[in-house]
């Protein structure tokens, strides 16, 4: 597993980033405090605050170079 932390600050940001996701076979957690949310759900993903950077857990054993660099605009430091 592992985990970055992203920012879903706009709406069109979440859209985007729900499609990008949504195109790879694998688990993606959005935690938020004590709430976990499936990263592949849009009204999940609305129920959290999403003003501030989000941890995105990716539970993926091979390809996760690839997602990361999909994920690349969304990822901050």
């Amino acid at each position: 597993m592992k985990t970055v932390k992203i920012s879903l600050n706009s709406i069109d940001k979440v859209k985007s980033f729900v499609n990008e996701v949504s195109r790879f076979d694998t688990e993606f957690d959005l935690v938020s405090g004590r709430y976990v949310i499936d990263a592949k759900s849009i009204m999940g993903i609305f129920s959290l605050d999403i003003s501030k950077p989000i941890d995105l857990n990716i539970h993926a054993e091979s390809g996760v170079d690839e997602i990361l660099a999909k994920l690349k605009p969304y990822i901050v430091e």
